[in-house]
C-alpha cells in the first residue's frame, strides 16, 4: 500500500476552503485515480508541537493507493485538471510526498 500525502503550508491570506477540499476536490481526485485509490483522508491543522505554536500545515490530504503505476498514469492523464482545481480552494503551494505504508 502506498500513501500520497499533500501538505498545505499556511499562507499570508489564510485562504483554504476546507468544505470544497473535502466535498469536491478529494472525491474528484479519487475518481480520476479509479479503483487503485482505496480511500483518502483529510486533516485540518490545529497546532504545532510546542505549546502555543501554530500548525505547520493548514491541511494535509492523503490518498491511499495500491498501485503507484496506476497513480502515475492517472496523474499523467488528469494531472493538469487536478492541479488546476487547487485555485478553487487555496492559494497555498502544496508539497507532495509519496510513501510506502509499512504499518497500517
Amino acid at each position: 500500500m502506498f500513501k500520497i500525502s499533500i501538505f498545505y503550508p499556511p499562507t499570508p491570506s489564510g485562504r483554504f476552503d476546507m468544505a470544497y477540499y473535502i466535498e469536491r476536490h478529494m472525491p474528484m481526485v479519487k475518481s480520476k485515480i479509479g479503483d487503485a485509490c482505496v480511500g483518502f483522508t483529510v486533516d485540518s491543522g490545529l497546532a504545532g508541537g510546542a505549546p502555543g505554536a501554530p500548525a505547520p500545515y493548514v491541511a494535509i490530504g492523503a490518498l491511499m493507493v495500491n498501485s503507484l503505476e496506476v497513480f502515475g498514469a492517472a496523474m499523467a492523464q488528469h494531472g493538469a485538471e487536478i492541479m488546476g482545481d487547487i485555485v478553487n480552494y487555496t492559494d497555498s503551494q502544496p508539497v507532495m510526498q509519496i510513501s510506502e505504508v509499512k504499518v497500517g
